[in-house]
């Protein structure tokens, strides 16, 4: 199959019909080049904020709501973006409000799209510090598995990435294709989120799919500035590129990349690879309890 990450700017819409305009026009390029799955960034629905007018995108606790209060209308739109092209779409990432376990406070929510309509969503499960003492978003409830006609596909939003134990209950639950939205100011947290998508990649020997958000927005809170290239990850093992990088963008420069990617190959790697991580992953264990730490004059566990 092919797939698709992007790397997406925020724009300023003066009405929903713009927004509409834009997210057609990016789904329509990419199925037009035979994309069968296409990733969106995290935080790409906080250019939903323009909505409220500059007052309420330049005040962070105003855009949330604003942005949340756009979520069933982008989710409608989504479902027909994807049936009538045929394609798999991870929304862009942003706040929704009204959950049991939330309280008063947002999630920060992806939700997958296929042919059928709303698969269902991934709520990020570790904050950010901005995101705890600023935007004060709160984690989801548990990591989610998506069974689709082109594979089982897990979630893991930026700083999920970097966290092995998320990326490695989803491979034991049988993940194939690791999803990673990503919203980063700065080069160092792009290169953050990067190296989890890498390692992810690596150590369960999956694909990881890298759509960040670029460019500037100075009218949105929190979301002026941000970095990162879209980038398609698999483990530097057989079947794939040496590098592990089956294909990425220019930093900074907005656009669609796009890898072929086959099940087949994750397979094959998996069961006879030059190295087998997932299956040795729990030969860790036995060394876990025999840590020692060496000094000058003296030895202790």
């Amino acid at each position: 199959m092919k797939v698709a990450a992007a790397a997406y700017p925020l724009d300023w819409f003066d009405n929903w019909s713009a927004f509409e305009a834009k997210l057609s026009a990016w789904v329509a390029k990419a199925a037009a080049q035979g994309a069968d799955l296409l990733v969106f960034p995290e935080y790409g629905a906080m250019e939903l904020a323009s909505l409220g007018g500059a007052a309420v995108a330049g005040d962070i606790q105003e855009a949330l709501h604003e942005v949340s209060r756009h979520k069933p209308a982008s989710d409608d739109l989504h479902a027909r973006l994807a049936a009538q092209h045929g394609v798999h779409i991870l929304s862009a990432s942003g706040p929704v409000f009204g959950l049991p376990h939330a309280g008063d406070r947002p999630v920060n929510r992806s939700s997958l799209f296929g042919p059928m309509g709303l698969i269902g969503h991934q709520d990020k499960a570790m904050m950010t510090r901005w995101e705890r003492d600023g935007w004060h978003i709160v984690p989801g409830d548990g990591l989610q598995v998506f069974e689709t006609a082109i594979g089982r596909i897990g979630i893991l939003i930026c700083y999920d990435s970097e966290f092995p134990l998320l990326g490695r209950a989803l491979a034991e639950a049988g993940v194939e294709i690791l999803l990673v939205p990503s919203a980063t100011e700065s080069l160092a947290g792009f290169t953050r989120v990067r190296v989890g998508g890498m390692a992810r990649a690596l150590e369960n020997q999956f694909v990881a799919i890298h759509a960040p958000v670029v460019g500037s927005a100075p009218w949105c809170y929190g979301m002026e500035d941000n970095t990162g290239a879209a980038s398609i990850y698999g483990p530097p093992d057989q079947g794939f590129p040496p590098t592990g990088i089956l294909a990425e963008g220019r930093l900074g420069e907005p656009g669609w990349v796009y890898a072929d990617i086959s099940r087949t190959a994750i397979a094959e790697v998996r069961a006879d690879g030059g190295v087998l991580n997932l299956a040795h992953w729990p030969e860790q264990e036995a060394q876990l309890s025999r840590v020692t730490v060496h000094g000058e004059n003296r030895e202790f566990a």
